[in-house]
């Protein structure tokens, strides 16, 4: 099996899911990506062998389901969406210190086991 290397993956890092609600907690639709995994299957398209592999900084269903990953395809990972006649991307890197440090400070709470 060749592994395929993509152009542009994500960086580690904190980041805001297209549906963060600025007003609300900071950690709202939060994420931590932690890097980016090949699926060892060789049936699967190309664009789908590569995965994003990241953590939710909230607590919603996958956290309550035992602290799990989330992996989401590295293509739907990186692509624009459009809504209400606006195009942005699905997520979005964090770079503001002050928010990503709150956030540090909420993932070292809900993961400190």
């Amino acid at each position: 099996m060749a592994v395929y290397a993509p152009k542009e993956v994500p960086e580690k890092g904190f980041y805001y899911h297209y549906k963060h609600d600025p007003d609300g907690a900071v950690n709202n639709y939060a994420y931590e990506v932690i890097g980016v995994g090949h699926h060892t299957e060789d049936y699967l398209p190309l664009e789908d062998v590569l995965m994003v592999v990241y953590r939710p900084i909230y607590e919603g269903e996958v956290y309550k389901a035992g602290k799990l990953f989330d992996l989401r395809p590295l293509k739907m990972f990186m692509e624009y969406i459009t809504k209400e006649g606006k195009t942005f991307p699905r997520f979005r890197k964090i770079s503001d210190e002050a928010i990503i440090k709150e956030l540090k400070a909420i993932r070292d709470r809900m993961y400190a086991d």
